[in-house]
């Protein structure tokens, strides 16, 4: 605005001096217009300068910062930057934290139950349930277990607090630096939390409640704890989580005796279980077990000497499946389990019958049996099954490998039993009346359709019925059959412990109708034992892990089921059969042993089973799909390998006689007795080989004339020739190849009546001994 002079003229404002120079502005000084002086050249010169200076201190003001300056901008920058991811963090804590229950409710879940079932003396025989295996205590693993898992996978574990950001930090740049994953950044501690509580989702929910978790855990429980819980819980691939699952399901020992090697290898497949497994690539797995043993040896728990004792070691070559005969037998207590106490809830502890020492000797029988014979002869599995006298199982094989094949064959599978069958018959005969010296005409028979035949084709003539046994005729067979009807034959069977349905026909006779080497076997027990019944069983107890007993075994008090005389007789004649007949290549040396074979229709299934004073052992061999072996019978490769095992079996042991001590009894009265001197009493040698010639081989080839048989019905009514008995033809199948191609005639009666209705008849040991 225009102002005017003390004359009174009108100034008009300008930008320029009287020299003309821009920079001599008039301005007003801020003193100046406060004291009211007016802006002098003076004043004007000293504010030009003024502002002179300040503008030139603005323009040096950014140059004055230096290097120092920028570095305190970038810390306050950090410093404001940290400050809101703390928040954002925090805030993401808050949220999932909130969705979390309560920190007072957490608590750990129990493990899946266990199921860990003990041989007879105490040591474990295999374990059952989700996980595997049982848990064990930090002090109870082999101590490079621990240390090997800390060494690959969490280095500071017992310096942290549950997370390590150092190792969060490493495997962040790790990661980066290759372009890929490469290292994880959780804790054990983390790793534990998450296989507790949380799912495997990878997500940003899941990871914050990780480490509340994490956090947690290191509050509440002590590095050991949290160690121990770790080693039982994590997964090591092939079903098997914890480290005494995963060393039985590998190395088929438990973790108290893993070795070095072992141990390298176990902590190794933790980064990756099914990759990393030596059931699908042993060679991936010891170069893993290799980086372990390097990272235990760069953190002090081994030496360079230690490391190659570790790897001279043979690698491990573990199975597709669990290994050992023994799971046979596991599996077989997992079926019966239920049915003694319901579900399981609980950790258990079951205390078997089986003797892990047996167990292995008859699992190496089978193997070294067919290993040597087996593929010759076409005969691809075995079984066997071993009890004492009072049923309890000591030894069971279901196969012959059970990793190859978990089907017990022992149990489950039913075949026909073939000659196995006979004692049965000849049993149901001796509670007629009849004894060891009864004779028979082995002739041409037909019952019906059926006309059973001798395995050679060949007839003898008149013989005993312990010839008869130990050669095993058809014709004999079928003949007593007939006189003590099939229905007492079953309900004899029956009452020594057959369970399975069995044919009502007279071919049950030769073995047509099926049972499993379980039943049969155990039924001969009660030949072994005086004659009560062997009820088969391999569970004594059951309690919890705590120790509360939930089931207690009790077979103290059988029942009998056959009389002493019975079992005196049966004894002795099946002693001829080891002796003479069918089973001379099962004798054992210094040891009385009683037995029969059996052999089914074109050599599909073959069986030994047999009894010392000590044990009862039945052997099967054959192929799961039915084919025929090349001519294998029972008293073949099962007498072969059941002859092992029992040699095996019985070391070390002082041999004792067979009940009865092989003496024949007729009428109450012992008339024979096994290895009794000349001039004493006739032994069952005399009777069987006076028949038959020399050795007990068959003396002729000639038909007899031919026999006739009673049906129980008619006892003492001889059927005639255009007469069958009407019975139902016969299953396919026996060792001694009953299905003859030519028809036969009904046999002539040489048979005993019952003794309550029969006057006293000579036998042929009465002619023996010239009375």
């Amino acid at each position: 605005m225009a102002g005017k002079n003390r004359s009174g003229q009108r100034i008009e404002p300008s930008f320029a001096g009287t020299d003309g120079r821009g920079d001599d502005e008039v301005t007003v000084d801020a003193g100046d217009r406060i004291s009211g002086r007016p802006a002098t050249r003076s004043n004007r010169s000293k504010s030009a300068k003024g502002r002179g200076s300040r503008r030139r201190g603005k323009r040096q003001k950014p140059e004055g910062r230096g290097f120092f300056g920028a570095i305190r901008s970038l810390v306050y920058w950090c410093l404001v930057l940290s400050i809101w991811v703390g928040v954002g963090v925090g805030g993401l804590v808050l949220y999932y934290g909130s969705r979390m229950p309560s920190a007072s409710t957490w608590e750990i879940p129990a493990r899946p139950p266990n199921v860990k079932i003990n041989a007879m003396d105490g040591s474990a025989l295999a374990n059952r349930g989700a996980t595997g295996g049982e848990a064990l205590a930090l002090q109870d693993m082999s101590p490079f277990i621990p240390e090997a898992i800390v060494a690959i996978e969490d280095r500071r574990f017992y310096s942290h607090f549950g997370v390590d950001p150092i190792g969060l930090a490493r495997a962040l740049v790790t990661n980066v630096v290759t372009g890929h994953t490469v290292q994880g950044g959780s804790t054990l501690t983390q790793q534990l939390a998450k296989n507790l509580f949380l799912s495997p989702d990878r997500t940003l929910e899941r990871k914050v409640q990780e480490v509340l978790l994490a956090l947690w855990l290191e509050h509440k429980y002590t590095k050991d704890q949290i160690l121990a819980m770790y080693l039982n819980r994590v997964f090591f691939g092939s079903n098997a989580f914890g480290v005494e699952a995963a060393s039985r399901r590998y190395f088929n020992k438990s973790a108290r005796d893993v070795n070095l090697g072992e141990a390298a290898m176990l902590a190794g497949l933790v980064k990756a279980p099914s990759k990393l497994s030596p059931v699908r690539d042993p060679a991936a797995a010891q170069a893993r077990a290799e980086i372990v043993l390097q990272a235990m040896r760069d953190q002090g728990y081994i030496s360079d000497a230690d490391i190659k004792t570790a790897m001279s070691q043979p690698p491990t070559r573990a199975k597709s499946y669990w290994n050992g005969a023994q799971n046979y037998v596991a599996d077989m207590v997992m079926d019966q389990l239920p049915g003694l106490i319901g579900d399981v809830k609980e950790d258990l502890v079951v205390e078997t019958t089986v003797d892990m020492a047996l167990e292995k000797k008859a699992e190496d029988s089978l193997s070294d049996v067919l290993d040597r014979d087996g593929r010759k002869l076409a005969a691809s599995q075995a079984s066997l099954v071993s009890v004492d006298g009072n049923g309890a199982i000591r030894a069971l094989v279901g196969g012959r490998d059970y990793a190859e094949s978990q089907f017990n064959r022992a149990v489950t599978a039913k075949r026909q039993p073939g000659s196995a069958f006979k004692p049965f018959v000849y049993a149901a005969a001796m509670e007629m009346g009849l004894t060891p010296t009864s004779v028979r005409n082995d002739a041409p028979v037909k019952i019906g359709n059926w006309t059973p035949e001798n395995y050679e084709q060949k007839y003898n003539g008149v013989v005993t019925l312990a010839t008869a046994l130990a050669h095993s005729l058809n014709t004999i067979a079928a003949q007593l059959v007939m006189e003590v009807g099939p229905p007492q034959v079953i309900k004899l069977a029956h009452r020594l412990g057959i369970e399975s349905e069995l044919q009502d026909n007279a071919s049950i006779a030769l073995g047509t109708s099926e049972v499993s080497l379980l039943e049969l076997t155990s039924s001969y027990a009660a030949f072994m034992n005086g004659g009560y019944k062997a009820t088969p069983h391999v569970i004594t107890k059951v309690t919890t892990a705590a120790g509360k007993v939930l089931y207690q075994a009790n077979y103290s008090d059988p029942p009998r089921v056959l009389s002493e005389t019975v079992v005196t007789n049966m004894n002795s004649m099946m002693e001829g059969v080891m002796t003479f007949g069918t089973g001379k290549s099962a004798r054992i040396p210094g040891w009385q042993a009683a037995g029969k074979s059996g052999t089914t229709q074109s050599f599909r299934d073959a069986l030994f089973i047999g009894f010392t004073s000590n044990l009862t052992t039945g052997v099967w061999f054959g192929n799961d799909d039915g084919k025929s072996m090349k001519k294998v019978t029972g008293g073949g490769l099962p007498a072969k390998a059941w002859k092992e095992f029992m040699i095996a079996a019985h070391k070390g042991l002082t041999p004792t006689p067979l009940f009865g001590d092989g003496r024949i009894i007729d009428n109450g009265m012992p008339v024979a007795q096994a290895g009794a001197p000349s001039g004493d009493q006739t032994t069952i040698s005399s009777i069987i080989s006076g028949v038959l010639g020399g050795d007990g081989g068959s003396a002729t080839a000639t038909p007899q004339p031919q026999a006739q048989v009673r049906t129980p019905a008619a006892a003492g009514q001889v059927v005639p020739a255009e007469e069958p008995v009407d019975m139902p033809p016969p299953a396919p199948g026996d060792d001694n190849n009953p299905y003859a191609s030519q028809g036969m005639v009904p046999p002539a009666d040489v048979g005993d009546q019952p003794p309550s209705t029969r006057p006293r008849r000579t036998t042929l040991l009465d002619l023996i001994m010239g009375r």
